[in-house]
């Protein structure tokens, strides 16, 4: 499997392209601000010809750029019923004072060709196996992508989990109970070995967050009453 990850022009949001191999159909996850030059840069660099979007929420540092990205090639972007309404209006997801830093100044139009993820689907796009797992907190419809390069599992978990962290729970349709439910019934159940790459900053595994993330560690000792 071929993957290449890059960050955003705002927010250090990463943007992954993955595909079989060079000169491949490929899938662009989460095309955020001012992605498209070195998105391009990427797809001619290893011969790539985009089949589809994929979208792990709905907030408006992982979906700025999938309308240009879309419309351009006449592809699909797929993104959680929950987070949908977010495409059509990037600021259902904004808290009030991202609302007034990007009120006015950023023009939207929501893709032409939209599709819907479900928990447990496994997506069968450019020679590719991904398997949607939902996992709220960050927002309704937050999902995450599991794949496998060979033997080795892979997880692209948007803003579900960071290396040493989580995403924010504060903003509209977040909860840190389904954040907690979510790291331990999504994340927790994953094999060690995972390899994360995430919304934002590094990759890290399962093991070393398991190990040293406080977050999952208080998911493991929490109660289930209440979640």
């Amino acid at each position: 499997m071929l993957v290449a990850g890059f960050p955003a022009e705002a927010f250090g949001t990463n943007c992954f392209v993955v595909a079989p191999g060079p000169g491949e159909q490929c899938v662009v996850i989460d095309p955020g601000i001012g992605v498209t030059d070195r998105l391009d840069e990427v797809l001619a660099q290893h011969r790539l010809q985009p089949a589809a979007v994929l979208l792990t929420h709905g907030h408006l540092d992982h979906t700025f750029s999938v309308t240009p990205v879309c419309g351009a090639r006449g592809i699909t972007a797929y993104i959680h019923p929950d987070d949908a309404e977010m495409l059509a209006d990037p600021a259902k997801g904004l808290s009030t004072d991202l609302t007034a830093l990007f009120g006015g100044r950023l023009t939207w139009t929501e893709p032409e060709d939209v599709a819907p993820l479900e928990d447990g689907l496994v997506l069968k796009i450019a020679g590719l196996e991904l398997t949607v797992d939902h996992a709220p907190g960050h927002t309704r419809g937050s999902v995450m992508f599991r794949g496998a390069d060979g033997d080795a599992a892979l997880c692209f978990s948007g803003d579900v989990l960071f290396r040493d962290s989580i995403g924010r729970t504060d903003l509209p349709g977040g909860s840190l109970d389904q954040m907690m439910a979510s790291l331990r019934d999504k994340v927790l159940t994953l094999p060690d070995e995972t390899v994360v790459l995430p919304g934002h900053g590094p990759e890290t595994t399962i093991g070393r967050e398991r190990a040293r993330n406080p977050y999952l560690r208080e998911a493991l000792e929490a109660p289930r009453k209440g979640w």
